[in-house]
């Protein structure tokens, strides 16, 4: 929070700062099934305020992808991008947003590895200087699979949490919601126009604004 409060600061003074987001994430980070192709980052990023910013961002998605996978790509893929100078030749600002899902309860990695892929992914983004934002996985329609969904969403906020990085609880708000069940069935499984709108609601009012050191909108 003392870096956020430093940003504004920085940006009452007239500082124009330079950041950049580098998303990684499955299917659901690159909208598919929705209509509008915005999926909720591209919500996100079209509610986020550049007033005084020069805003970048970049989506590296994989779909179905783990966290053995992510852990592994993570580093090369992001920091190639974050490596990039600016237009004016300068360093910019390095926000990595980490949109996990429940692809490791159907393969090989336990629980006590998903947390430990995590905990390195954070741990060497901090080691960059790298701030991050984790969106924890999706509910389902299925209420077995969504218990299980239930540890594996405590654990991460918990690994998070401990890091002091900010996470976003899609699991607990959604599980019961209405308009995301029914999006959920009309739509195979995937959200449509609502339910991404639903997720991108939940990461802009849970932390995505302080993040970046900016002022909440005026609704």
């Amino acid at each position: 929070m003392e870096q956020s409060t430093q940003d504004l600061r920085a940006a009452a003074s007239g500082h124009r700062r330079h950041v950049r987001i580098v998303a990684l994430g499955d299917e659901l980070l690159s909208g598919v099934g929705d209509p509008r192709a915005l999926g909720w980052f591209g919500r996100v990023i079209s509610k986020t305020p550049i007033e005084g910013i020069t805003l970048e961002h970049y989506a590296l998605a994989m779909p179905g992808e783990g966290t053995e996978a992510l852990s592994e790509r993570w580093q090369d893929e992001a920091v190639a991008r974050f490596s990039a100078v600016t237009a004016d030749g300068g360093t910019p600002e390095r926000h990595l947003v980490v949109a996990l899902n429940d692809t490791d309860l159907y393969s090989a990695t336990s629980s006590a590895r998903s947390r430990l892929n995590l905990a390195n992914i954070l741990d060497r983004a901090s080691q960059e200087g790298i701030r991050c934002l984790v969106l924890g996985p999706v509910p389902t329609l299925d209420a077995e699979r969504n218990q299980r969904i239930s540890e594996l969403n405590a654990a991460y906020r918990d690994v998070a949490s401990r890091r002091s990085h900010v996470y976003v609880d899609a699991y607990a708000p959604l599980v019961g919601h209405e308009q995301w069940r029914s999006d959920l069935a009309a739509n195979g499984g995937l959200p449509g126009q609502a339910g991404y709108g639903l997720l991108a609601w939940l990461v802009l009012h849970r932390g995505w604004y302080p993040w970046l050191g900016l002022q909440e909108p005026v609704a």
